[in-house]
């Protein structure tokens, strides 16, 4: 999918429920990243999410912390999101951890979810593994912005997501992630990803922010489940006019 050239609509989800997942699916999202950074779901919840995902025909992403990557991809992950990536020297950990030798260091245990409990293990789950499981670094300062295409570059990265919040915290606009030099720095990031042949992704929070986004180049957009979900509950309980929200 990353490599279509199409543009793939998802959602950040951090509420720990394989129900939601089944939601998002059925609701045609192209994917759905759970959300271990800042959700509260444990390992064997996020496994039945995982399972959730395989059910209902939705690709599942897992944003995880480089500590929790290898029980993540045993686990049966699509694709993983790492936080924070700040160079290219990074990225490349990372990939070392992501694939099985000859191509990196992951460790093989063919016991797990992701070969089947032994089922589909052996070379075949490595061949698959190694060619089928994404790696998206997510850049959310300046410094890592700076160092977008050569982080997009390092074989083996599948796609670069730009962490429009927190790189606004890092330049001093608070929550305003919206603010023309933020948006200036993340327009120059969009280019040097796709600049380097590699799919970018952003926050999209709606049409107008995809649209602004894609003519950057940008093609794989994400939403928040629980901003849509308290946008709808506060609609709901106040259909006069909707309440104030902001992500």
């Amino acid at each position: 999918m990353l490599r279509e050239g199409r543009r793939l609509r998802g959602i950040f989800n951090g509420l720990p429920s394989p129900a939601i997942v089944e939601m998002c699916a059925y609701a045609g999202f192209d994917f759905v990243i759970i959300d271990n950074e800042h959700g509260s779901a444990g390992f064997g919840t996020t496994e039945h999410m995982l399972r959730a995902a395989r059910a209902s025909g939705i690709v599942p992403v897992v944003r995880c912390f480089e500590a929790d990557l290898a029980r993540v991809l045993d686990m049966g992950a699509s694709a993983v999101q790492i936080p924070m990536v700040q160079d290219a020297a990074q990225a490349r950990r990372l990939v070392e951890k992501l694939r099985y030798p000859p191509h990196g260091q992951r460790g093989s245990a063919f016991s797990t979810r992701a070969a089947g409990y032994g089922a589909f293990g052996g070379d075949g789950h490595t061949r698959r593994s190694n060619t089928g499981v994404a790696l998206i670094p997510m850049i959310e300062t300046p410094e890592a912005v700076a160092a977008a295409a050569e982080i997009a570059a390092v074989e083996g990265v599948d796609a670069v997501f730009i962490g429009p919040n927190d790189l606004s915290h890092a330049m001093g606009h608070g929550s305003d992630w919206k603010a023309a030099p933020v948006q200036a720095v993340i327009a120059a990031g969009l280019r040097a990803i796709t600049g380097a042949g590699t799919c970018a992704g952003i926050l999209a929070l709606g049409p107008e922010d995809e649209e602004r986004y894609a003519v950057l180049g940008a093609r794989y957009f994400a939403n928040v489940s629980t901003s849509l979900i308290t946008r709808a509950f506060a609609q709901a309980a106040r259909p006069d006019g909707e309440a104030a929200l902001r992500y």
